[in-house]
C-alpha cells in the first residue's frame, strides 16, 4: 500500500513528519537508491527501501512512549552539529527509534515526549497551540502583585508563587512561579518577564498535556503505560478539536470597521 514518505519515515522512528519533509527537500531521501525530492512522493514500505538521512527505514508493529525529565544545557534532539549533549546521550536501553515531539530550550529543563509513533506525533505536533503546559520558572527579583495579573492577562493563563520546600523559603529574594499557560510560545513569556525587569533565571516544564514529569528524575525517562497513552491521546484529540487555525491565505474579517465609519461620517459633513 502506497503511503507517503514523511509518514514512513516518521513511522520507523526516524524523524517526524515535519523534520521528515526536511530531509526530503534537502535530497537526504532514497527510494529504491533513487534521490525523491519531491513532498507528495509515496512508496510501498512493504516492497520498497526507503532511506532517510542514511538510516533504512524498518517500520515496526511496536509503539513507544517515553516521558523524559531533560537536564538543562542539552539540546531536545538526538544529533547536534556543535557536538553539545542531546537526548540520545540519557536513551539508554531503548532499543526502538524515537524522536522528541516538539522541542524544549536548551537551558530549560523538564517534560519531554519521545515516541516512533509517527501519527500521534503528527496530531500532537498539530495540536501543540491548544496543549496545555505547566512551567517553574525562577526570576530576578519579586513580581508584584499587580506584575502578577498583568503576566496572567497577556499569557491568557494563570501564574502564582510556588510555596513549599522547592520555594526555598516564605520569602526567597529570587523566587519560583507556577506559569499554566496554553497557547503561548515560551519565548513571550521570557519576553514579558524580561519586559518586567524580571528575567528569567531558571525554568522548567512540569507537565506536557496529560503528562507530569515529577514522577521521573531528572536525567531519566520511563515508559507511559497503557491508561497514560490513552489519555494523552484523548487530551491531543481535544486540543484539535478546540484549536481550528485559519486555512492559509485566508483573510480574517473585521467586525468593526472604525476607519470607514469615520470617513462615512466625514463625508456626510462635507455633504451637509
Amino acid at each position: 500500500m502506497l503511503e507517503r514518505l514523511q509518514k514512513i519515515i516518521a513511522r520507523a522512528g526516524i524523524a517526524s513528519r515535519r523534520h521528515a519533509e526536511d530531509l526530503i527537500s534537502s535530497g537526504q531521501v532514497r527510494v529504491n537508491g533513487v534521490v525523491v525530492t519531491e513532498l507528495g512522493a509515496k512508496a510501498d514500505p512493504e516492497r520498497d527501501r526507503v532511506e532517510a538521512a542514511g538510516r533504512v527505514a524498518q517500520l515496526s508493529d511496536t509503539h513507544v512512549y517515553l516521558l523524559m525529565n531533560k537536564p538543562p544545557e542539552v539540546v531536545s534532539t538526538l544529533a547536534d552539529p556543535e557536538g553539545r549533549r542531546t537526548l540520545r546521550n540519557f536513551l539508554v536501553g531503548v532499543s526502538e527509534r524515537v524522536f522528541p515531539v516538539g522541542r524544549l530550550d536548551y537551558a530549560a529543563s523538564g517534560a519531554v515526549f519521545l515516541t516512533n509513533d509517527g501519527d500521534l506525533a503528527a496530531r500532537m505536533l498539530k495540536s501543540s497551540a491548544a496543549l496545555p503546559q505547566t512551567y517553574w520558572v525562577k526570576v530576578k527579583g519579586r513580581l508584584t502583585d499587580i506584575q502578577l495579573k498583568s503576566l496572567a492577562h497577556l499569557l491568557n493563563g494563570k501564574v502564582f508563587p510556588l510555596r513549599g520546600t522547592h520555594a526555598a523559603g516564605k520569602n526567597p529574594p529570587n523566587p519560583w512561579y507556577e506559569v499554566q499557560i496554553s497557547g503561548v510560545r515560551r519565548d513571550l513569556l521570557r519576553r514579558h518577564l524580561l519586559g518586567m525587569g524580571h528575567p528569567v533565571e531558571k525554568m522548567k516544564r512540569m507537565k506536557l498535556a496529560s503528562l507530569d514529569v515529577d514522577t521521573v528524575r531528572e536525567g531519566d525517562y520511563r515508559e507511559l503505560d497503557a491508561t497514560e497513552v490513552a489519555k494523552l491521546v484523548r487530551t491531543v484529540d481535544r486540543a484539535l478539536t478546540e484549536h481550528k487555525p485559519a486555512p492559509s491565505g485566508a483573510k480574517t474579517r473585521r467586525l468593526w470597521r472604525p476607519r470607514r465609519e469615520m470617513v462615512k461620517k466625514m463625508a456626510k459633513v462635507k455633504k451637509k
